[in-house]
């Protein structure tokens, strides 16, 4: 089968960091000096970002999906006749590894009207995730860790603040853990209410999930799973099995969804 030329860059460059050490790179937006906290948007524009929405190529923000309004990123549908899964993401142009990340969120409006049952009310965070360049065409997800958000109305789950998994597998109370989808221990806001959720990852010792300050989940040792075909490639291109470090990006699923004071600290 033929590989497109940036899918195999890509992938040669994740090998590479794979074998290498890691260090954490400075955000991509400006700085904060309170308490070594680092903006990743600017507030302007989308420098430091890069999307990939499935079936259509790297980089293209196709109608335009994620949108820089009100110092916010917006991801907005109004400009799509149907949404026929392309599912997007906008990820960080810097991978991370051990840091705390904070955000807020909050959706708005109507689903689409053509996006699966489950992903009305929907969104997340990627945390760990693979870099866009290694990602096909058709790719839905990207191989990563999610924080899920959730609103009232969704069909996808019983609280906010979950963790799932696409193309990856993780631990609990040392055991390994094969669902799609763990509970954490929040509830659901409703629609228009901002949301305050911070991930804390140190690498692929653990990571935990709080809402509105409060701790909902932890869970240790994210790693890539040998079933999945996405991982499959990662790993047959020389991809650690452990996941300790990837992209941060921001999920567009088929529901309005906003995003603001986006900030990460870097942790030793």
């Amino acid at each position: 089968m033929k590989t497109h030329r940036s899918f195999r860059i890509g992938i040669a460059c994740l090998a590479l960091l794979a074998a290498t050490a890691f260090q954490l790179r400075p955000a991509a937006g400006s700085d904060d000096s309170s308490g070594g906290w680092c903006s990743l948007f600017n507030g302007k524009n989308l420098d430091g970002w890069t999307v990939k929405v499935a079936k259509h190529p790297l980089g293209e923000n196709f109608a335009d999906t994620f949108r820089v309004e009100d110092g916010m990123i917006k991801v907005a549908y109004d400009k799509y006749a149907t949404f026929d899964q392309q599912f997007g993401h906008l990820y960080t142009n810097s991978a991370y590894s051990r840091y705390v990340l904070q955000l807020e969120y909050r959706f708005t409006g109507s689903p689409m009207a053509d996006a699966p049952v489950w992903a009305g009310f929907n969104s997340g965070v990627m945390i760990h995730s693979q870099s866009p360049l290694s990602m096909t065409l058709e790719q839905l997800f990207p191989v990563s860790m999610e924080f899920q958000l959730l609103a009232l109305g969704t069909k996808a789950g019983r609280q906010t603040a979950n963790v799932c998994t696409p193309g990856t597998n993780l631990e609990l109370h040392g055991q390994l853990i094969t669902d799609h989808m763990i509970d954490s221990t929040a509830k659901l806001y409703p629609l228009g209410e901002w949301v305050a959720v911070e991930a804390e990852v140190r690498g692929n010792d653990e990571v935990i999930h709080r809402v509105n300050g409060v701790e909902v989940l932890r869970y240790q040792r994210p790693q890539l799973d040998p079933r999945d075909p996405d991982a499959q490639r990662l790993l047959a291109a020389g991809f650690p099995l452990q996941l300790s470090f990837g992209h941060i990006a921001l999920q567009a699923e088929g529901h309005p969804v906003w995003f603001r004071n986006l900030r990460l600290r870097p942790l030793p």
